[in-house]
């Protein structure tokens, strides 16, 4: 894990990234500016449970493309889930939060995850861990309304306005962010490539 002081806040933008772009690196602009973070820690996985494996280039070249992406010095590339042999992200922030006493953390992702946040395993425990700042990408504004995820948690929703204000509010809490969108994603690029076939 990347080194981290006591009182910093750090946001966890964990995914396959595969292969990572301009959208990505959006996502974790605004995230930084937005929230006001220390640090980013961009988590590059192993793989995703709930995504296909027709195609997942390795994990070291998904490393070195993040890491030309993440111009920002607060950026820290990382693939410690690897290390860890872990795969799910519960058990991620599970095992970040142990070993980071003093830092606050807040999870960050885009709002096409969290349509399907329902389906990642222990949702609701990741939720009840760190505070979550969902990040607009288009074709998803509207999943702040009408997700699961949202309307389960629609009590601990903080104003957009307030969002500098999520990585002191205790878990759950979570925000939506409106701002630049990119119209890039991995799939359609990888489908460009000829890697996806459909």
């Amino acid at each position: 894990m990347p080194h981290v002081e006591t009182g910093m806040l750090v946001g966890l933008f964990g995914g396959s990234f595969n292969p990572p772009h301009e959208g990505h690196r959006l996502v974790a602009e605004i995230a930084i500016r937005r929230l006001g973070l220390d640090q980013l820690w961009w988590m590059v996985t192993p793989g995703n449970p709930l995504k296909s494996k027709r195609y997942l280039a390795p994990l070291a070249e998904r490393i070195a493309l993040s890491e030309k992406m993440a111009t920002d010095p607060r950026i820290r590339v990382t693939a410690f889930e690897k290390a860890l042999g872990l795969n799910y992200t519960a058990e991620v922030l599970d095992r970040i939060k142990a070993r980071n006493s003093g830092v606050r953390f807040i999870w960050i992702m885009g709002a096409d995850n969290l349509r399907d946040f329902h389906r990642w395993q222990n949702w609701k425990k990741i939720a009840l861990t760190f505070p979550i700042a969902v990040i607009d990408r288009p074709g998803d504004t509207l999943s702040f309304l009408s997700s699961t995820m949202a309307k389960t948690f629609d009590h601990a929703r903080v104003d957009e306005d307030d969002a500098n204000t999520l990585g002191r509010t205790p878990a759950p809490a979570w925000t939506f962010i409106h701002g630049p969108r990119s119209t890039l994603s991995s799939t359609a690029i990888r489908k460009e490539n000829g890697l996806i076939k459909d």
